[in-house]
């Protein structure tokens, strides 16, 4: 196990990139720039390397990222509604980054800020250590909040990050990963065919603006039962007003049953890889890509809808006005932890 690192020149920054290797060849790159991962390297069932997540061909496309490529999110990941929340009866409002609302902890996030990056090594892993000081008040959020994300990567091809934070004041927080999964490698075809298991009984209503109207919706008899499994493509070509809202795919959040060790299981049939999430958190925004734009220059291709499969494991942000939510409230001094590992494997 090794880790290597560069240094990638954009307009006026020095980033650096790290890349996490193991013994059976399998590399995560990550730069300390918005603790993005860049390119993640699988095999195939005969053992051939490619690439398995969405990401730009040149970096300084980064600067911009509508997408959120790759990028930690926070200090909340999702939509908060009218982007105003209450502590105490005290008002905070949030910057509008999307329409009303406030989307992916505005701008600066995490998704766009250089972090302190600390490499380790040892015989059983690799890893990064990432930090970052975020102000009391940055994008109107109360609170100096100290973050610390680990990424780490061992011989059984399984990538783990954990989120730890700790704030001066009452807050909010929940954080993810924003990576866009291919499993095809090399972005060779789209997702829809790709076979995925959730184990969820339960998900998020939305409205037009895809914000959660409060209600929880049980996914018995809809295209949103993934209990058994199906291929994402049920849900691009489904007239369910939910799949509708979200221009024809998901972008809903699934709440966790946790009845097995596997959260999400995802297949791809051609490649034989499969991917298995085991996570801490209660639920799962699930994105396929729906509002992908067309044409941005990525490593492999052009970007086309329904590229990636994004699996953001994070409580809800519509626990701020809704009861009945996954909490994401953070009290004073009270620690956040948050763990998700990705397992890359492959099936007959």
């Amino acid at each position: 196990m090794e880790i290597k690192t560069d240094v990638i020149k954009v307009e006026d920054q020095q980033w650096k990139e790290f890349t996490l290797v193991n013994d059976n060849g399998m590399t995560v790159s990550i730069l300390d720039f918005g603790g993005i991962i860049t390119k993640v390297l699988a095999p195939d069932r005969d053992g051939k390397l490619e690439n398995v997540v969405v990401g730009f061909e040149n970096y300084q496309d980064y600067l911009v990222n509508p997408g959120y490529f790759g990028a930690l999110i926070g200090r909340v990941a999702g939509r908060i509604e009218n982007a105003q929340f209450e502590i105490d009866g005290k008002p905070y409002t949030l910057p509008k980054n999307e329409g009303e609302h406030h989307l992916h902890g505005g701008n600066p996030g995490f998704h766009n800020t250089i972090w302190t990056v600390v490499p380790f090594e040892n015989n059983e892993e690799v890893g990064l250590t990432l930090t970052l000081e975020s102000k009391d008040l940055e994008n109107g959020y109360p609170g100096n909040l100290r973050m610390t994300v680990t990424y780490t990567l061992n011989n059984d091809n399984a990538f783990t990050i954990t989120y730890e934070g700790v704030s001066d004041h009452k807050t909010v927080l929940t954080s993810t990963n924003h990576s866009y999964f291919n499993l095809s490698g090399n972005l060779k075809s789209d997702i829809q065919d790709h076979q995925i298991t959730l184990d969820s009984s339960k998900f998020v209503e939305l409205d037009e603006e895809l914000i959660p109207t409060g209600k929880i919706l049980d996914v018995n008899n809809t295209v949103y039962d993934f209990r058994n499994g199906r291929p994402m493509k049920d849900g691009v070509t489904s007239e369910f007003k939910q799949n509708l809202v979200a221009n024809h795919g998901y972008d809903h959040y699934f709440i966790f049953d946790h009845n097995k060790k596997e959260s999400a299981i995802v297949c791809e049939e051609t490649s034989g890889r499969q991917l298995t999430v085991i996570t801490d958190q209660p639920g799962v925004v699930m994105y396929t890509s729906n509002n992908l734009p067309e044409g941005l220059k990525l490593r492999e291709r052009d970007s086309v809808q329904y590229l990636g499969l994004c699996l953001e494991t994070q409580g809800s942000p519509a626990s701020i006005h809704h009861d009945g939510f996954p909490s994401i409230w953070l009290d004073k001094d009270e620690k956040y932890f948050a763990k998700t590992t990705f397992i890359f494997d492959t099936i007959e």
